[in-house]
C-alpha cells in the first residue's frame, strides 16, 4: 500500500500545518498509511506549539507526485495554494473552512467544508463521528490552531463550536486556554529578525478576483509601527515580487492582535479600487482597517466583489 500524503496550503500558518498532523493521525488509526508533509517552513508561532507539545516538524515537500499517487488536503482547496503537481495525483479528501474555487476532481471523494473558524474544530468532530481517542500532545497542536485563527476567540470568524472546541481540547491537552494562548499569539508577533521577504510570504496566500491575481499576505504583530518602519523596504519586495509573480495587486495586511485593528499596505496600479472596496483612502500606501483581523472574512470576500 503506497503512502497518502497530507497537507495544508503554501506558506503555512499554524493550521495548514496542525490539521495535517491531526487529520493523519485520524486516518492511521482509521487504518490508512499517511504522512503529514508541509508545503513550507513552520513560523515562529507554529514552531511554538510544535515544541511546547514535543512534536515533529513535517517534512517539508515542493511536490508530491513523484512519490506519491494520492494526497488529502486540509485547511485549502484552491490548486494555486496547493502544490505545484496537485494535477498529478488524486485527491482523495478535502477538509476545509474557506471558500471553494478553483477545484475539480476526476474522481469521488471526501469533501468536508464548513464555516467555522479553523480546519481543527472540523477535525475534532470527525474524532469524535469516529470514536477516536484524541493524543494529549495531538489536542494541543489543534488546540493552537484554533486559537491561532481565532486570535485567541476574538477574530469574527470564529464561532460558538470553535470555542467549545478550544475549551474541550484546552482541557485534554491539560493547559489553561487564555494564558497559553497569549503565549502562543507573543511568539508569531516578532518581526524584527525577518526580511521582507518573510514579512510578506510567511503567510500568505493568492487569490484570483475577476481578472486579477492578488496577492494577500498577513502579519499579527503587537506593534504596527515596528513594520511600517521598514514600508519602503516592503514595497520595494512587493515590487519585485509582483513583477515575478504577475500580481496586479499585493497586500500586506499589519494586524495588531492587541488592539484588534489592521493597517494594509497596499502595492499595485489599480490600488485604488482597493481602496474603494473598503470605503477608505490610501494614505502613503496605506490602509487603515479598524476592526478588521481576518483575512478569510473581512478582506477577501470585499475585495472579491469589488475586482470581479
Amino acid at each position: 500500500m503506497s503512502k497518502i500524503l497530507i497537507f495544508g496550503h503554501q506558506s503555512p500558518d499554524t493550521d495548514a500545518i496542525t490539521s495535517a498532523i491531526s487529520f493523519s493521525y485520524l486516518q492511521n488509526q482509521l487504518g490508512k498509511v499517511t504522512e503529514p508533509v508541509a508545503l513550507g517552513e513552520a513560523t515562529d508561532e507554529t514552531q511554538f506549539a510544535l515544541d511546547y507539545f514535543k512534536a515533529d516538524n513535517p517534512r517539508v515537500v515542493t511536490s508530491v507526485a513523484d512519490e506519491a499517487d494520492e494526497v488529502m488536503l486540509v485547511d485549502h482547496n484552491e490548486a494555486q495554494q496547493s502544490v505545484s503537481d496537485i494535477d498529478k495525483v488524486d485527491v482523495l479528501a478535502v477538509v476545509d473552512h474557506h471558500r471553494i474555487a478553483n477545484f475539480q476532481t476526476s474522481n469521488p471523494l471526501y469533501y468536508r467544508a464548513e464555516p467555522v473558524g479553523c480546519t481543527n474544530t472540523i477535525i475534532l468532530k470527525l474524532f469524535k463521528e469516529h470514536n477516536i481517542e484524541i493524543p494529549e500532545n495531538i489536542a494541543g497542536l489543534m488546540l493552537s490552531a484554533i486559537i491561532s485563527d481565532t486570535l485567541l476567540l476574538k477574530s469574527p470568524t470564529c464561532t460558538k463550536e470553535d470555542e467549545d472546541a478550544a475549551r474541550e481540547l484546552a482541557d485534554i491537552a491539560g493547559v489553561d486556554l487564555e494564558s497559553y494562548g497569549k503565549d502562543l499569539l507573543k511568539a508569531g508577533t516578532n518581526t524584527s529578525d525577518k526580511s521582507a521577504d518573510q514579512i510578506l510570504n510567511a503567510d500568505a496566500k493568492n487569490f484570483p478576483m475577476g481578472d486579477y491575481n492578488v496577492r494577500i499576505g498577513q502579519v499579527n504583530v503587537v506593534d504596527v509601527q515596528e513594520v511600517l518602519d521598514r514600508k519602503d523596504e516592503l514595497l520595494s519586495e512587493m515590487d519585485k515580487q509582483s513583477q515575478e509573480n504577475s500580481y496586479d495587486l499585493f497586500l500586506l495586511v499589519i494586524t495588531n492582535v492587541l488592539e484588534s485593528d489592521s493597517v494594509a499596505l497596499v502595492f499595485g496600479d489599480d490600488r485604488q479600487k482597493v481602496a474603494d472596496a473598503f470605503d477608505k483612502d490610501i494614505i502613503e500606501d496605506t490602509l487603515l482597517l479598524e476592526g478588521v483581523v481576518s483575512r478569510k472574512k473581512q478582506v477577501v470576500p470585499v475585495l472579491t466583489k469589488a475586482l470581479s
